[in-house]
């Protein structure tokens, strides 16, 4: 199967153009090679979006092209685990936003690894997930780890009877493996792929579903949505797509007066 950069439906109204990042940041010399390649040749962070940037509710522009369906339907005992079944459509959504504001990236490569970075946890002890992959110092839980390599299993076994190059396959697995763990983008696929996981937390749904696995009520959460996520994010895009969702959450939410 070739892999050409993904056509996307025209974009809804509401879509201002190009974004407006906040002061331009310079990501440090990290001693991995490809991070630091990447990070030289995106020097301003957040990254400046050459493309359209969609800030309004993302239930308005759910995953429309029907091309990963079979993908989709090859994975459905994975989404069934940790909520997958919300994260994963939601975060994809949010990709392909992501790569109408990013023309450059191979949206291709963005739409498979963000549809399958997750599916791992199907194939860890369950039971370990919520008290060590939320707990303490969560980002590098041996859990999460496994759930990764776990994924890039997932990922080895259902793209090539599905037609896709052994090469596209290796290049999703290693967005898949180290996208918790490892601090750091490699490429702008990478970098889309991981602001999207990150996006879906922002909207109402990913609010109710991660506050839970957090034990957090909803005030607290996405106070820290706030704090500890927002400066997480590696695209000027991904920015404004948090904040004006996190502004509407809030607001729908209560969260100035429930807390």
């Amino acid at each position: 199967m070739s892999t050409p950069k993904t056509p996307f439906a025209p974009a809804e109204p509401g879509i201002a153009a190009g974004s407006a990042p906040g002061a331009p940041g310079t990501a440090p010399d990290t001693g991995d090679a490809l991070a630091d390649a990447f990070a030289a040749e995106y020097s301003v962070r957040p990254i400046p979006a050459p493309g359209p940037v969609d800030t309004t509710p993302i239930a308005g522009t759910p995953a429309a092209l029907d091309s990963l369906d079979a993908l989709w339907k090859a994975v459905v005992h994975e989404t069934r685990t940790r909520g997958n079944d919300i994260h994963l459509p939601i975060s994809l959504a949010f990709a392909e936003r992501l790569c109408r504001a990013y023309p450059d990236a191979d949206a291709d490569l963005v739409r498979v690894a963000t549809l399958l970075h997750d599916t791992g946890w199907a194939h860890v002890d369950e039971s370990r997930i919520l008290s060590e992959g939320f707990t303490g110092d969560w980002r590098k839980a041996t859990i999460r780890y496994e759930h990764e390599k776990q994924g890039c299993d997932v990922a080895r076994r259902v793209l090539p009877g599905l037609g896709y190059a052994p090469g596209f396959v290796e290049q999703v697995c290693a967005i898949i493996d180290g996208h918790d763990t490892r601090p750091v983008a490699r490429s702008l696929e990478d970098a889309l792929m991981r602001d999207a996981d990150r996006l879906w937390r922002f909207d109402h749904a990913g609010i109710a579903l991660a506050s839970s696995w957090f034990g957090m009520d909803p005030a607290t959460y996405t106070d820290r949505l706030a704090a500890e996520i927002i400066p997480e994010l590696i695209t000027g895009a991904a920015l404004e797509m948090a904040t004006a969702d996190l502004a509407r959450s809030n607001a729908l939410l209560k969260t100035a007066v429930i807390r």
